[in-house]
């Protein structure tokens, strides 16, 4: 198996941005292949990938992801850039439409035309990578353009797409160098791999022109129930609570039940209920959670899948230390 391992972790988790660089570390010392990092309304990720660039040599680095309506797009290929300098070459920008919630409650602008808007701002950072200048004449963005004060490389940092759906998922095809899905069962994810390759189609590219690298949450230890227990709240907070896109996306795949009743839960707001609205088959289907023998035969077997570079693995909520060093070694023991 040739897929790659790729370290997910929350900024929420840390007390400051430099015990983020001391996991980027401990992930290159086990052999994780990438570290990525993502960003809400916490702390912004810059700093934090930037000291994970520092004190690792061959690590890759990533962020998953950045909203096309917190930065504007010349600040993104900027970002892109500095992260990429950094790193000596290892940086993949990652981005994403982003939500409602995210956009309108805490960046404060309207969720408008978010794949539209999505397109263009990658078609920008692609101008600044090629033209040094984000020139670019849209229906969203309008921009004059200035020159970029520094030489662009040779080979800037390749951009990845996060999406679910049908549209948004051809759009990464077309437009971006890697897709970055979450909350796929391995049916689901091989479905929407079709949708991804005709995007690439459209653009004259292969799908072997694309790092796929999907997201899955995890967590490996010798205690099996309070592991599952554990994924279990967490997999059915995001179908329940993280607004419409995660919800709507497992429903398609085969589970509208189950979205019906954990979203009926939230309503409540009874997390327990939430939890127990969750069968062993959807929580197995999307999620590696068990002994770490469990947890490396999942991941071995999902990073399998025709078309798939790289697997994601980021932890579950509440996980403590010991947990998350277990995790760690059993997805890179599934290699």
């Amino acid at each position: 198996m040739t897929a790659e391992r790729d370290l997910l972790i929350r900024l929420g988790d840390y007390d400051s941005p430099q015990e983020v660089g001391d996991r980027a570390g401990e992930a290159e010392e086990l052999g994780f292949d990438r570290i990525t990092v993502g960003e809400t309304t916490g702390w912004n990720i810059v700093p934090a990938l930037t000291l994970a660039a520092d004190r690792t040599d061959e690590l890759g680095i990533s962020n998953d992801v950045v909203s096309p309506f917190g930065r504007s797009p010349a600040m993104l290929a900027q970002t892109a850039l500095a992260l990429h300098a950094a790193a000596d070459g290892r940086f993949r920008l990652g981005i994403g439409p982003s939500s409602p919630a995210i956009t309108e409650r805490w960046h404060g602008l309207e969720f408008d035309r978010p794949l539209r808007r999505t397109r263009e701002t990658i078609e920008i950072v692609r101008s600044v990578y090629e033209n040094g200048s984000p020139a670019y004449e849209g229906e969203i963005f309008d921009i004059a353009g200035l020159n970029y004060e520094r030489e662009t490389p040779e080979n800037p940092p390749p951009i990845d797409v996060a999406t679910l759906g049908p549209k948004a998922t051809e759009m990464a095809g077309r437009f971006g160098d890697g897709w970055a899905p979450q909350m796929f069962t391995r049916d689901g994810l091989e479905e929407r791999l079709e949708d991804l390759e005709r995007g690439a189609d459209l653009a004259g590219k292969d799908l072997d022109d694309l790092r796929v690298a999907p997201i899955v949450r995890g967590i490996a230890s010798e205690d099996r129930e309070t592991a599952r227990a554990k994924a279990r709240g967490t997999i059915a907070f995001m179908l329940g609570a993280y607004g419409p896109y995660y919800g709507n996306s497992v429903a398609e795949q085969g589970y509208p039940d189950v979205v019906e009743d954990v979203r009926e839960a939230w309503g409540e707001r009874d997390t327990e209920a939430m939890a127990a609205a969750l069968p062993d088959e959807v929580l197995d289907a999307l999620a590696p959670a068990g002994t770490p023998e469990e947890v490396s035969e999942w991941v071995e077997e999902y990073a399998s899948l025709e078309g798939v570079d790289a697997i994601r693995v980021g932890f579950v909520n509440e996980m403590s230390e010991g947990e998350k060093r277990t995790t760690m070694e059993a997805v890179v023991d599934a290699v």
